[in-house]
This record gives C-alpha cells, structure tokens and sequence, in this order.
C-alpha cells in the first residue's frame, strides 16, 4: 500500500507540482490550502507524512503544526517545513512546534524525494 502524504500549502504551484512528482514516485497525494483545511483532513484520516509550509491564510504553519503534534496518532509522523523563510529564529521556531525537517524553497525535486 502506498505511503499517504498530505501537501499543506496555499500556493496551487506548489501542491500540484510536489504532489505531481510523489505521486510519480508511487505516493498517495492529498492536498489542502491552508493551515485550517490541513488541520481537518488530519483528524479524518491518517497520513504517513506532513509537509506544510509557514505563510497561509487562516492558520499559519507553525499553529497547524503544534496542533496536529497536540493528536495522539501523529506523536510521531514525520512533518517537513517547506517554505521561503531561511532565518534561523525560523527554523529554531519549526522544531519547537514539532518539524522533523526544514527546507527552503524551491526544494530540488530528487533531494525532496530522498527526504521523504
């Protein structure tokens, strides 16, 4: 069966172009365009994998974040930052919430694929 990953992102580029190449890679893709649309898709399934970026409208990343931390099945799910900000107040703010990874975008399509 293959890994499930939910794509949290708003920008549309983003979410069909990752979401193109994971699913080219053999992962089921699922998509939502921001914090608050992410964080429902999470309490109604579950997925293998989190990638969220941290500027969206109605919930940002890290607020998403500590909360799907906050659900008992997700205590240890993978969750990957994937987003512009390249501060280190920023990458020190993504592991407190609960990130395992921070990447800066744009990601190259093979690295992200090896991270996954």
């Amino acid at each position: 069966m293959a890994k499930s990953i939910l794509i949290v992102d708003d920008s549309a580029v983003i979410r069909n172009s990752l979401g193109f190449l994971l699913e080219t890679e053999g992962y089921e893709v699922h998509t939502a365009a921001d914090g608050v649309d992410g964080l429902e898709k999470v309490q109604t399934r579950h997925f293998d994998t989190v990638i969220a970026d941290i500027n969206m409208p109605k919930m940002p990343g890290y607020e998403l974040i500590k909360k799907i931390r906050a659900l008992e099945e997700y205590k240890d799910v993978p969750i990957i930052i994937i987003t512009t900000e390249e501060e280190a107040a920023d990458k020190r703010k993504g592991f407190e919430v609960g990130a395992n990874l921070f990447l800066i975008k744009p990601t190259e399509p093979k690295k992200m694929v090896k991270y996954i």
